[in-house]
């Protein structure tokens, strides 16, 4: 889905392998835009995966300032 490799490497340490529904269709669009961006699914079924995995690719370590806010 285009996360950076040590992102991908973590994931499968965690055999977390196959994107849930609501990861394939939210991943593309926060890797591709930044912004605002409501997704909606059910509890249990990869929200917080869905959300966090593309910020943590656009998340800059070498910046020392807030980067990201998630409600």
């Amino acid at each position: 889905m285009g996360v950076k490799p040590d992102v991908l490497s973590a994931l499968n340490e965690l055999n977390i392998t196959v994107p849930t529904p609501i990861q394939q269709q939210a991943i593309p669009i926060l890797m591709k835009r930044h912004g605002d961006f409501i997704g909606l699914a059910q509890t249990g079924t990869g929200k917080t995966a869905a959300f966090s995995l593309p910020l943590l690719h656009h998340v800059d370590t070498s910046k020392k300032h807030l980067q990201a806010l998630i409600l």
